[in-house]
């Protein structure tokens, strides 16, 4: 049909998010984690990357795979208001006001800080900070992020809170525990969890007998929260 566009898929994303809770709702929230841009072999040639180290950030261009049998937009229903989690889950808005994976093409874009590009055996490989993306995530397209085009700081955020006057938990998490973990992955599982990965409406509510769980780094993170304070209480190794 001839409202139909083919896209390939150039590589993937790799991390430590094991599964959609706990990712960041937006780029560059957590910068400590550190993801992996590796291409396909057809793609991965060090002339494509000629002239990329001048640029201190990229944008990323991915597929939305969790939860989509395919790529291909025909092959599910999109639908028309989405419920953003920042407006407590229950308070629609319209999809192209969000930025939501339930759209027409399950496109997704993060601003990154380009950290390196590393000559590996294979080919270039992008060590970025501050994706928001699940590991494993399919990438189509890689672009210099350029700060007079894409940057507008007069620019109105609508109902998106920006990062400052976001709230932020205060984690406590016994030494123990803590030492589970590989010392390089503890910084990026403390700032995933500053910024509170439940849902919205959980947020406020007093739950101290409840536990959550994440899958980060190789291991479900179980937690609770009461009020401004969240409490590590187990770390299970997947």
């Amino acid at each position: 049909m001839e409202n139909e566009l083919k896209l390939q898929i150039i590589g993937h994303i790799y991390n430590d998010y094991g599964g959609k809770f706990g990712v960041p709702r937006q780029s560059g929230l957590v910068e400590e984690v550190i993801s992996r841009v590796v291409l396909l072999p057809e793609f991965r040639r060090a002339e494509a990357f000629r002239g990329l180290a001048g640029f201190s950030h990229v944008w990323l261009l991915w597929l939305f795979s969790e939860g989509f049998a395919s790529g291909e937009a025909g092959e599910r229903e999109w639908q028309p208001t989405v419920r953003p989690p920042r407006l407590g889950g229950n308070q629609r808005v319209g999809v192209f006001a969000s930025r939501s994976p339930n759209r027409p093409n399950p496109i997704g874009l993060s601003a990154v800080r380009l950290l390196e590009i590393a000559q590996e055996e294979d080919g270039p490989v992008l060590l970025v900070a501050g994706a928001d993306v699940l590991n494993g995530t399919p990438l189509l397209d890689i672009k210099p992020y350029v700060p007079y085009a894409d940057a507008r700081p007069q620019a109105q955020g609508g109902f998106a809170v920006p990062p400052e006057q976001a709230r932020r938990l205060q984690v406590q998490i016994a030494p123990e525990l803590l030492a589970q973990l590989p010392p390089d992955k503890r910084p990026a599982l403390l700032a995933v969890l500053a910024e509170d990965p439940r849902p919205a409406y959980h947020a406020g509510r007093q739950e101290e007998s409840r536990a959550y769980g994440l899958s980060f780094a190789g291991f479900n993170v179980r937690f609770q929260v009461q009020g401004e304070v969240l409490r590590v209480v187990a770390l299970e190794q997947t």
